[in-house]
């Protein structure tokens, strides 16, 4: 449950594309990372829904519940998640945090403007950013 409560809904990114117009190189990596996040999200939610249901015996624990029940037992990023997230040596918990600021770093850069600063770590693929950085300034 404290895990399912710190996973924010996913960001609307047909919406936001549609406020943006013709997007600036930057923009379309802003996309992109928005894209791979949706599907980290959904993919948490859905394992963990599933996960409780065959906890209390609705459905059966299948080998992917039973090892996601491991990693989370163990503090261990799960296999399932690990797929859809940026490369990590981090346990659980460090990894947690690490979501919960690539999020706050999203919400910004969605809700106001591109970050100043940009936290390349945050960041599923921050060649990209960089890469989208020389072609606005060449």
């Amino acid at each position: 449950e404290e895990i399912n409560r710190k996973i924010p809904d996913p960001l609307e990114r047909h919406i936001i594309a549609e406020r943006m117009g013709v997007p600036s190189p930057t923009q379309v990596v802003l996309l992109q990372e928005l894209e791979r996040w949706n599907n980290l999200v959904i993919r948490m939610r859905l394992t963990l829904k599933d996960l409780r249901r065959a906890l209390i015996g609705e459905i059966g624990m299948s080998a992917d519940l039973e090892d996601l029940l491991n990693a989370l037992y163990n503090g261990i990023l799960p296999a399932a998640w690990q797929k859809l997230a940026p490369a990590t040596e981090k346990n659980l918990a460090s990894w947690l945090v690490h979501f919960e600021r690539r999020y706050a770093q999203y919400k910004i850069w969605v809700e106001s403007e591109e970050p100043i600063v940009m936290w390349l770590s945050g960041l599923h693929i921050p060649e990209s950013y960089l890469t989208a950085l020389v072609q606005t300034t060449c």
